[in-house]
């Protein structure tokens, strides 16, 4: 399947052909926020004439080359690459050397329809009850600030709702009086059981703080929610099991960490990568996923259109949330001065045998592709003029 992709790109089949192919029948049937279809129409424009682009002249062939521009949204899978890793670039300067974790927060199933209907203010809950639960237990156990960064998924591989929270956490920090630098062991974090317990037991403490203060909307399939003495039945049902916290081996250094935020960071609920086949005739597309109940077997899922766009919408945030997010020693006041003390520190004390850390990564700056003439194969392409977007966008119903 051949995408509309300007010069440098693959052509495989991309999110934004999706889009345009499901959108017609798509707001025929649904009703969204205007933010989801200011999203999607972005998406679908992406790449193509309805935004402008640059007009080419090949130097060694003489044939004209059209690049249309794309929509730079943080939801279209095919700009979000390129941002990674430019971002990547200005976290590189606070990478400590030092181990770091790999700690991933999950909240249950059960509460999905409540955070369908109230993202903004449960997605904040959940940044601030898993970093609160990591934080407090680097002042108890280490008497240390540690150092984490946040990023929020939404998604399951077959784009269902799973709401979790991957933290790159520091393996020490900066002692409490601010003199010392206090190291975690390179394999060992925190007992992941009280981890869970204690996130748990912050995440049901604001669920009530915002029930007390009127700010969660309820789904209409469980209007009796509203209801204190129902609510709080509820909400001790929803504590009865063990919540999901999962820690993972530590990062082998810095070029680890690198990498692990540049794959993580600005992903979406889907890359183009795994896109398959769209089939038009039949309102199809299909499109692969781990299925981790099965050991990460690679499988094929087949949606209808209309489908495909509903779960995508699902992961569409609020306007103007910030999905990455940095607290404790990273936190973004201040951080230079608090990364040059550590640094200071850590250069102060010497190396433990056996634990020697590789030197700090560096990250070569990121440059767009190179434009190459699509029909002699020559990076010879001359600016010839650019085209502004036209003035008339393309419409679909916004009711």
């Amino acid at each position: 399947m051949t995408g509309d992709l300007g010069a440098g790109q693959t052509t495989s089949l991309t999110l934004g052909e999706v889009v345009r192919a499901a959108l017609p029948d798509f707001s025929q049937r649904h009703r969204l926020p205007a933010h989801h279809w200011k999203v999607l129409r972005a998406i679908a424009a992406c790449h193509t004439p309805a935004l402008g682009g640059h007009q080419y002249e090949c130097a060694h062939c003489g044939r004209a080359h059209f690049v249309p521009h794309s929509c730079g949204n943080r939801h279209c899978a095919s700009c979000q690459r390129l941002k990674g890793a430019q971002w990547l670039e200005q976290q590189t300067e606070h990478l400590l050397p030092i181990p770091y974790f790999h700690v991933v927060f999950t909240l249950p199933h059960d509460l999905n329809p409540l955070i369908q209907h109230n993202q903004a203010r449960l997605y904040s809950l959940l940044f601030s009850s898993a970093t609160a639960t990591l934080l407090e237990f680097g002042r108890n156990n280490l008497k240390a600030t540690l150092g984490v960064t946040a990023v929020l998924h939404t998604w399951g591989q077959n784009l269902g709702d799973h709401y979790h929270l991957h933290c790159v956490v520091t393996g020490g920090g900066l002692a409490v009086n601010g003199k010392s630098w206090v190291s975690l062991r390179p394999t060992w974090l925190f007992p992941t059981r009280a981890l869970s317990v204690v996130f748990r037991a912050k995440f049901r403490d604001g669920l009530q703080q915002l029930f007390d203060a009127g700010q969660l909307q309820f789904p209409s399939a469980e209007p009796r929610l509203a209801d204190p003495a129902v609510f709080a039945r509820w909400r001790r049902r929803l504590c009865r099991h063990k919540w999901v916290v999962f820690t993972k081996r530590p990062f082998a250094g810095p070029q680890a960490v690198l990498a692990y935020l540049c794959r993580y960071t600005h992903r979406v609920a889907i890359t183009n990568s795994r896109l398959e086949v769209l089939d038009q005739p039949h309102d199809t597309v299909s499109f692969s996923y781990k299925d981790y109940a099965h050991h990460g077997t690679t499988r094929s899922m087949t949606l209808s259109l209309t489908e495909f766009l509903r779960r995508f919408c699902l992961h569409i945030l609020p306007p103007r949330f910030v999905k990455i997010r940095h607290y404790g020693l990273l936190a973004n006041r201040d951080r230079p001065a608090r990364i040059a003390t550590a640094r200071a520190l850590l250069g102060q004390g010497p190396i433990q045998a056996g634990h020697e850390q590789e030197p700090l990564a560096t990250v070569k700056h990121v440059e767009p592709p190179p434009l190459v003439c699509p029909h002699c194969g020559h990076a010879t392409l001359v600016l010839i003029r650019v085209i502004d977007r036209p003035k008339t966008p393309p419409i679909w119903d916004t009711s």
